[in-house]
């Protein structure tokens, strides 16, 4: 995707992929100062270790508790969480605003915290559901400490789905339910969909999950995982090169790559 966006705009740069183990991620993050790195894309399981070696964290990041693009600015290291941004990108790009709506969000991790405070700028209510209820009440007490939204969190089960789903106007997965491998499973029962809810999915492979399946055929509007992916690492690039992200590049070199794999 990154590499796609150089190649359209004819930039200099090149995206590579390291694996770097725990124990040496704190000279990887100074190797980066050193070799001059632009900036880098940080994954799990380093999303909060790296913020220790960082000269300045952004807001949102340090809100959320993770950095996953850090920007190298004359030496000094710059974490920012791009993910918000990427969901907030993909729901208004599809046409839905986020402005007062009733959101619910399953799941508790990096990825729904990301997502969670960024729609909770512009929401009228977030409810958080999570499996483990502790771990939803957490982040609903964090969330609502830092942001003027009411919060809720319950336990994610059938009873809590078929309450929570009556009241909402969208309904967002941040779980890792149905990502690839296991494709034929959802976090919610198709029965429990409610029809004309909107339903954003967050995993990307596939990029019909059996969530977004079930909720077509439930004549609910859908949103798409890959659209997030696209515009989070959108946001990434600008950081980086002060360029506005070629969208439509970035997201054929997505969609070409998922297809690859598909077939193989």
């Amino acid at each position: 995707m990154q590499n796609a966006a150089f190649r359209e705009l004819e930039l200099d740069y090149a995206y590579l992929a390291f694996r770097v183990p725990k124990e040496l991620l704190k000279s990887a993050i100074l190797g980066m100062a050193g070799l001059g790195i632009v900036g880098l894309n940080v994954t799990i399981p380093h999303k909060l270790e790296v913020m220790k070696y960082l000269d300045h964290i952004d807001e949102d990041a340090l809100l959320i508790g993770a950095v996953n693009t850090v920007v190298n600015r004359d030496g000094e290291l710059i974490g920012y969480n791009t993910d918000g941004i990427g969901a907030v990108e993909a729901l208004e790009r599809s046409g839905i605003q986020v402005k007062g709506k009733r959101i619910a969000i399953l799941g508790a991790g990096g990825g729904s915290r990301a997502v969670a405070f960024k729609l909770a700028e512009s929401a009228r209510s977030i409810t958080i559901l999570n499996r483990t209820k502790s771990r939803a009440v957490a982040l609903a007490k964090t969330l609502g400490k830092k942001r003027n939204v009411e919060v809720k969190a319950d336990r994610l089960n059938d009873d809590t789905l078929a309450t929570t789903l009556s009241e909402i106007d969208l309904l967002v997965n941040a779980t890792s339910i149905g990502m690839w491998p296991n494709t034929g499973v959802s976090p919610i029962k198709k029965s429990l969909l409610p029809r004309g809810l909107t339903v954003f999915d967050i995993v990307y492979n596939p990029v019909q999950t059996q969530l977004l399946c079930d909720a077509s055929e439930k004549d609910c509007r859908v949103v798409e995982g890959v659209d997030m992916l696209v515009y989070q690492g959108a946001a990434a690039f600008e950081l980086w090169t002060g360029t506005r992200a070629p969208i439509e590049a970035m997201r054929r070199a997505v969609m070409d790559n998922l297809r690859r794999k598909i077939k193989s």
